[in-house]
């Protein structure tokens, strides 16, 4: 299955989420308590969102990216705000349909490309309706 997005869904910005942020390495191996290492909180809407105005959440739908880290149902935050340059991963709306590729700009040519051996890249025509909606910068999913 291509990957397409799922929903859309604008930031909340009118609370704060602050969690207790360790400035120290965590091991994988024994634990060792974490209080006496807690040296400030953060607040995640500051820590993934540069430009509010400009940024948006997308739900994903299907495979087409999974070797970037990308899988059906993760959220990405996406970014109005930054130029979509050459090997981005982006939103982009082709033909009226919205979809999630890392984007290839050469010789002239734009490519969107999957991020899955089973699928083919997509080259960009004059034929085609298309337009960039924002660079994805992160990605949220459940392990």
């Amino acid at each position: 299955m291509k990957t397409t997005i799922e929903t859309i869904y604008q930031p909340d910005q009118s609370t704060e989420y602050k969690r207790h942020l360790f400035l120290v390495p965590v091991s994988a191996g024994f634990p060792s308590p974490a209080d006496d290492y807690v040296e400030n909180r953060l607040d995640l809407n500051k820590h993934l969102i540069k430009h509010p105005a400009a940024t948006f959440f997308v739900k994903v739908k299907g495979d087409s990216m999974i070797e970037a880290g990308i899988h059906s149902g993760d959220i990405l935050i996406v970014d109005r705000a930054l130029e979509a340059t050459d090997k981005k991963v982006v939103i982009a709306v082709i033909d009226g349909e919205l979809t999630v590729k890392r984007i290839r700009i050469s010789e002239g040519k734009i490519l969107l490309l999957p991020e899955n051996h089973d699928y083919n890249p997509t080259e960009i025509t004059g034929e085609m309706s298309f337009e960039i909606w924002g660079v994805v910068t992160n990605v949220i999913h459940t392990l």
